[in-house]
């Protein structure tokens, strides 16, 4: 019934309004393997990513999404709930600990049927557009399952639907798909975070070069607190600024002072690209 559901959004209902709205493209469709199970590593610009690659993929792709996706309160949440467990996405928990032992498990049950899962490595979408270093459980998954990984980096999904946006903008979005990176040759070593860590760089760099987004080495939720804490303090200070008495002119001032890039809000140095590891 999932599937059928699938195909059904897919070729009937959504996906023929998708192509004619946004109008998506593909680069390297060749590299996606006909049979057999591979996981694609993609980059997270938007809630849409999830959608619009399995719209141009010739398979099936089922992605590991978050919890909050399937528990949602009112129409809305029931609605998104709805959709996710239609397209057979599965439910995880990004707590940690035990919850990522049960999405590996999860994704490894998808990959031991031979089909293709859809995983992030950043583990959350982009702040600003820019790529962030990827977490390791990717390359478990990829050495535990002993499967390619595909590099697929989403492009102006993040303009077509921007975080926030209620109603997206009609831009037309593409997906480009990279060559399989074969892993083999770390066969057993899933337990040496010192290879995970190497083969998530690898990932990394290769979905840089997809995309030609800039990298920055830290991990996407560090960035999402340090704006957070960032807006925080600056709303504290233009609170404190505007007392009774004090001229618009000196609050401007003030407001101007603090004005924080939230592109590029972080340190010098955290810019340089993930290091190509040696085969």
């Amino acid at each position: 019934m999932v599937r059928l559901f699938y195909w059904m959004l897919k070729t009937v209902v959504l996906g023929p309004v998708l192509r004619l709205l946004f109008r998506p493209w593909v680069e390297g469709e060749e590299h996606i393997p006909e049979t057999g199970p591979a996981i694609f590593a993609s980059n997270h610009l938007s809630f849409s990513d999830s959608i619009f690659l399995p719209l141009v993929a010739p398979r099936r792709v089922t992605f590991l999404a978050k919890s909050d996706y399937f528990t949602g309160a009112g129409l809305k949440g029931r609605l998104t709930a709805w959709f996710f467990k239609g397209v057979g996405q599965l439910p995880i928990d990004r707590s940690g600990g035990r919850a990522s032992e049960a999405a590996l498990s999860s994704g490894l049950k998808v990959l031991g049927r031979g089909e293709l899962l859809g995983l992030y490595p950043e583990g959350t979408r982009s702040p600003d557009g820019r790529l962030y270093k990827g977490r390791t459980g990717v390359a478990r998954m990829a050495l535990e399952a002993g499967v390619p990984v595909i590099p697929v980096a989403m492009i102006d999904t993040d303009k077509a639907q921007p975080t926030g946006a209620r109603v997206p903008k009609l831009v037309r979005v593409g997906v480009r798909v990279g060559q399989p990176l074969d892993f083999s040759r770390y066969e057993g070593m899933e337990g040496d975070r010192f290879v995970l860590r190497s083969i998530t760089d690898e990932i990394m760099y290769a979905l840089m070069e997809l995309s030609g987004q800039e990298y920055v080495d830290m991990y996407a939720t560090a960035m999402k607190d340090r704006i957070a804490r960032q807006k925080k303090a600056k709303a504290k200070e233009v609170a404190d600024a505007a007392t009774p008495g004090r001229a618009v002119g000196e609050l401007e001032d003030v407001l101007d002072a603090q004005g924080l890039d939230e592109q590029h809000p972080g340190p010098a140095g955290e810019d340089a690209p993930p290091h190509r590891r040696a085969s």
